[in-house]
């Protein structure tokens, strides 16, 4: 497992391949700035070299402009995603400044995000994936506060009770073990487990 700190996030990563191939077919990034911070898992349509080729888009697009907004992102990786098999893509940017987290995701890549008030945030998907079509995207923002804990998961990873894993984890080591535990080997699996610090 991966960790990723700073002042501002502190956040596990956990990825495995589908038992018998060497590849994953699921992508992460993470990056961080002075006053932001953004993170993705791209979902490679089938698994192996061939999904990974198209999941592979989303780190080199964030990588040279992860300034720009969510919306132009997600449109500048489907546009490379002509004559690829296509992937499910979902972002994460979090404002330090307005402290402020956005999510857009096209396909079935998931997050929850729980607040310290305890109560559970699941921001729905735009159904489909990215594959070089036309594609309508929408930006969810939400407000936060030190201590919520974000969780992003490919389809991969299968939770019966998101909410109770959330719920029972005081921080995201504790959550990412709970979950590495329910993960089975019989599909590429990766997810990011954070927390928000103000």
């Amino acid at each position: 497992m991966e960790a990723f700190k700073n002042d501002h996030i502190e956040a596990y990563i956990y990825q495995q391949a589908k038992g018998g191939n060497r590849d994953s077919g699921d992508v992460y990034f993470l990056h961080a700035e002075e006053d932001y911070f953004i993170c993705a898992i791209a979902d490679g349509l089938g698994s192996g070299m061939v999904a990974r080729q198209s999941a592979e888009v989303m780190p080199r697009i964030l990588e040279e402009h992860h300034e720009e907004s969510i919306e132009e992102l997600l449109s500048r990786i489907n546009e490379h995603m002509v004559q690829k098999r296509g992937a499910a893509v979902a972002i994460i940017k979090v404002d330090h400044v307005k402290h402020t987290i956005q999510h857009s995701c096209v396909g079935n890549v998931r997050l929850y995000i729980r607040q310290q008030d305890g109560k559970m945030l699941y921001p729905l998907p735009v159904m489909g994936y990215l594959s070089g079509r036309p594609q309508k995207m929408k930006t969810q923002e939400y407000v936060y506060q030190n201590g919520d804990l974000f969780f992003m998961h490919s389809d991969g990873v299968e939770l019966r009770s998101p909410k109770a894993y959330l719920s029972q984890s005081c921080d995201p080591l504790t959550l990412s073990e709970m979950v590495r535990e329910t993960v089975k080997p019989g599909d590429d699996a990766t997810f990011i487990a954070g927390t928000l610090l103000l």
